[in-house]
């Protein structure tokens, strides 16, 4: 299967955003890609909390939904919106979600994700997130039946391999890890953590991103400006790096072949062979 990964900078603007990301998953899909996937906050990126309140709409409401649904459907592509930041459904909810889409070759959404693990860390004396504070966490992990048999997350969740080893477990092959990873962390850590999950449980992993500095034309600038990481990776079940998209916004086409997966798990069977043991 031909997968396009899209790699985006995109900024505090829904409407802006929206032509950007549309113009590269056609052509990702000029390139032959039957399966496309995007980053995290495709469709908006701001610190300014009253500035996504006054952008952000619900799932049923939101116009970049609506509009990359569309073209899945005009193309005939599955489409993995990495994630939108939306308003909840629930009225007593002040918090937005942090949702991931799979969209199918005639735009039905054939499953969503709530983000599980928020970033809530103080990377330095300047620079701390508390995503938990805007965003209301998921509690149910998906494993979908798409192009492939899926299993999804978010960014952050890249750090608890408990998850990855469920989804494994219950028959994912591949596992979409869409980001707007902190270039600080990324330089760190974004390789070697993409590279252990798909080792542990010898599924390919796709890894869209966000990179570079996000421009901020609306909502308040922050005292140090967000950049992402970008490297968009695509990871084979054997932990070689098969692409990395590098720096700058674009597309990324790699040609998967799914007998790897079973290649790597009957030579190294580690998602099947649980022991039980007392904890310390």
């Amino acid at each position: 299967m031909n997968v396009g990964l899209v790699q985006l900078s995109v900024g505090d603007d829904p409407a802006d955003n929206l032509p950007v990301t549309q113009s590269l998953i056609a052509e990702a899909v000029g390139k032959g890609a039957a399966f496309v996937l995007t980053p995290e906050c495709t469709n908006l990126l701001s610190s300014d909390r009253e500035w996504q309140a006054s952008m952000l709409r619900t799932e049923a409401d939101d116009p970049t939904l609506k509009a990359l649904r569309r073209q899945a459907a005009d193309l005939s592509v599955w489409l993995l919106i990495g994630s939108l930041a939306l308003k909840s459904d629930d009225p007593a909810e002040s918090r937005f979600v942090n949702r991931s889409f799979l969209v199918g070759p005639a735009g039905q959404i054939a499953a969503r994700y709530d983000k599980i693990h928020m970033f809530d860390v103080t990377i330095s004396e300047t620079e701390s997130y508390r995503e938990s504070s805007a965003y209301r966490p998921g509690q149910k992990a998906v494993m979908a039946q798409g192009p492939v048999p899926l299993g999804m997350s978010v960014c952050y969740d890249l750090r608890f391999p408990h998850l990855y080893r469920a989804l494994a477990q219950a028959g994912a092959a591949v596992l979409s890890i869409p980001a707007a990873f902190n270039d600080t962390t990324g330089a760190a850590h974004w390789h070697v953590l993409l590279r252990a999950r798909a080792i542990e449980t010898g599924s390919f992993v796709l890894a869209p991103a966000q990179c570079g500095e996000h421009v901020m034309t609306n909502g308040k600038k922050g005292k140090r400006p967000r950049r992402s990481y970008g490297h968009s990776l695509v990871v084979s079940p054997w932990g070689e790096v098969i692409a990395d998209a590098g720096e700058q916004p674009g597309i990324t086409n790699v040609q998967l072949d799914l007998k790897e997966v079973n290649k790597a798990r009957s030579r190294i069977p580690a998602i099947c062979a649980n022991q039980p043991f007392d904890a310390p």
